[in-house]
């Protein structure tokens, strides 16, 4: 019996120990140092647009990015009224983008990434719910980032980042302009979790 309780504790603390692994885990739980090292790995390469275009277009699109990092950072706060105004904010910066710019497949594809953008950012905006706006962001992030490697942001910089513990480590995926990582799906709670997956520029 004794030999079975501690083979079931050492099950346990097993469990634990890649539980709290998995991840880089709170800011609180890691030093400056740590932190560094989880943020510092080898960066993937840079990928370049898949389209040529304008580069009015492009910083159009910055526009939109610069608004969607604010979002991020009041997901990261966990502030959820905060997000509700950035959202917003952002709507504006997707409504100024000129689609006539485009054209061809290059313009199809903006339509289709377009739509989504614009209903996640309303989900977001029609909610003070934290968690219903954080699983509406995980789709924004998805088609925002489908644009900005489809254009490319005329030479700004764009962190595609990937957090495996996200909606009951279904994983999600942000966009940041920063290697560092601050995860927007946990804020304070696993402030670092998360890996860069892609260069944009």
């Amino acid at each position: 019996m004794k030999t079975r309780l501690i083979f079931y504790s050492f099950l346990f603390a097993t469990a634990v120990f890649t539980l709290l692994s998995s991840c880089s885990g709170g800011k609180k739980a890691e030093s400056d140092d740590t932190q560094a090292q989880a943020t510092e790995e080898k960066a993937p390469e840079v990928t370049a647009p898949q389209f040529v275009v304008s580069e009015n277009f492009q910083q159009q699109l910055g526009k939109v990015f610069t608004s969607y990092v604010s979002l991020k950072d009041a997901f990261v706060a966990s502030d959820a009224q905060k997000v509700k105004s950035e959202a917003s904010t952002t709507s504006h910066a997707v409504a100024a983008v000129d689609m006539k710019l485009l054209s061809g497949p290059a313009h199809n594809d903006w339509m289709t990434y377009l739509s989504p953008i614009q209903t996640s950012l309303k989900e977001i905006e029609g909610t003070a719910d934290i968690e219903v706006q954080r699983k509406a962001f995980s789709t924004l992030s998805e088609n925002l980032y489908k644009s900005i490697k489809a254009f490319g942001l005329a030479g700004t910089e764009a962190f595609y980042d990937y957090c495996p513990m996200a909606f009951n480590n279904e994983g999600a995926y942000w966009l940041s302009d920063k290697a560092a990582i601050r995860n927007p799906y946990f804020g304070d709670a696993m402030l670092t979790c998360g890996t860069v997956k892609e260069t944009l520029k």
